[in-house]
């Protein structure tokens, strides 16, 4: 099978990137992918093709983000390879952060079915559940009316799709129920490393209270360094705040402010971008992973990334974190949103009682072992080879779209 997967891809800084690597990384792994076609944005450097079977690879550099001219050339690449099944790896604002780029490339699942090459489009999010004025697209009633209502064309579109595939059953619900859907495909997000021999006993030395990702909209770090400040107070000298990734795209200079206004404050430190390889110091070094969000915007790859090593989690049970719980069986000591004083009590909770923060992590562990991207990946082939062996009328079902 040759295959196509439309994503961006490492050193990119584009959304979704480390996600692409492990999906690209995995599907190269399986005889039954001879050849797969890597459908990227440019970048100065590179890709990172630093894994077994990468010779499988070709790489087409054929977008970039807030280019509008992206449907075009990323549709051009597709035609002339010919693959047998293409994977779009999306969210809303995969192509762009501006109206019109962002939309052309949301088009090309569905130009691509017109065509009649087999696809899947895998949608990390949906805008029925996104906050949008906590994820910093718009504080305007009027405007977020207007947004909703772009994302109700755009989601059309995308289910224009052979299949579409979510992460998270309520998504499921949410888009049959909606647009009466019948082609959506439940799709577990998956684990990208597991550790080998994951260790469940606490690093040596300070406690790191660790945060990893994109910050300053929905994800916000005053609340964690305050709860820490907290726990400092009552006695709990040996922890260190890590705050681990770079400002969201929506807020330039986040976290340089952070940086400013807690000069004052010792044991904290700011990372900056965590190239991949890095990922695993990171996350094993941390005593317990915290979730200083106020919102959610899909389904969470830093839970799962917790999960793969082992850690202990400290999260608000809200939106899609709550979803994961219960779907997934991911375990965390729980937070009131935006409450220091209640995200101090959960970490000193787990930091003070180590069997209890090994049962968390053990299970969190195993959560993440039992849907790997390796298991993913399976998934996703057993559906192309269903979708190549059916005969479908595509005229006709994308009139009823």
């Amino acid at each position: 099978m040759k295959i196509a997967v439309v994503t961006s891809f490492p050193p990119s800084k584009v959304t979704l990137n480390e996600y692409g690597y492990h999906l690209v990384k995995n599907f190269v792994n399986k005889e039954e992918v001879t050849e797969l076609v890597l459908l990227t944005d440019k970048t100065k450097q590179p890709k990172q093709l630093d894994f077994e079977n990468a010779d499988k690879v070709i790489v087409k550099e054929c977008w970039s983000f807030n280019n509008c001219a992206n449907l075009f050339t990323v549709m051009k690449e597709i035609l002339k390879e010919k693959p047998d099944a293409v994977l779009f790896n999306l969210q809303f604002v995969k192509f762009g952060d501006k109206k019109i780029p962002a939309a052309l490339g949301l088009m090309l699942p569905m130009l691509t079915r017109i065509t009649g090459i087999k696809n899947i489009t895998l949608l990390h999010n949906i805008m029925e559940t996104v906050d949008l004025e906590q994820a910093g697209f718009s504080k305007s009633k009027i405007m977020s009316k207007v947004y909703n209502a772009i994302g109700t064309s755009l989601t059309r579109c995308l289910l224009a799709s052979n299949l579409a595939a979510v992460t998270i059953n309520k998504y499921m619900e949410i888009i049959k129920n909606k647009y009466h859907a019948n082609n959506v495909i439940l799709m577990p997000h998956g684990s990208f490393e597991k550790a080998k021999s994951p260790n469940f006993s606490l690093p040596a030395g300070p406690k790191k209270i660790m945060a990893f990702g994109k910050f300053g909209t929905y994800k916000k770090v005053e609340t964690m360094i305050e709860a820490a400040e907290m726990l400092r107070a009552k006695g709990m000298n040996d922890i260190e705040v890590v705050i681990a990734g770079t400002d969201s795209p929506n807020t330039p200079g986040y976290l340089e402010s952070v940086k400013q206004k807690y000069s004052h404050i010792p044991g904290l430190v700011f990372t900056g971008y965590v190239e991949e390889n890095e990922v695993e110091r990171i996350f094993t070094e941390s005593a317990v992973v915290v979730f200083p969000y106020t919102s959610t915007t899909g389904s969470s790859g830093v839970l799962h990334q917790a999960g793969s090593y082992g850690k202990a989690v400290v999260m608000p049970n809200l939106g899609d974190l709550a979803h994961l719980v219960e779907d997934e069986g991911y375990r965390g000591e729980f937070f009131t949103p935006g409450d220091a004083l209640s995200m101090a009590q959960a970490m000193e909770n787990i930091l003070t009682n180590d069997g209890y923060r090994r049962s968390i992590a053990m299970a969190n562990y195993n959560a993440a072992e039992a849907l790997s991207m390796e298991k993913i990946t399976d998934m996703y082939i057993a559906h192309f080879n269903e979708l190549r062996g059916k005969k479908i009328n595509e005229q006709a079902l994308l009139g009823n779209m």
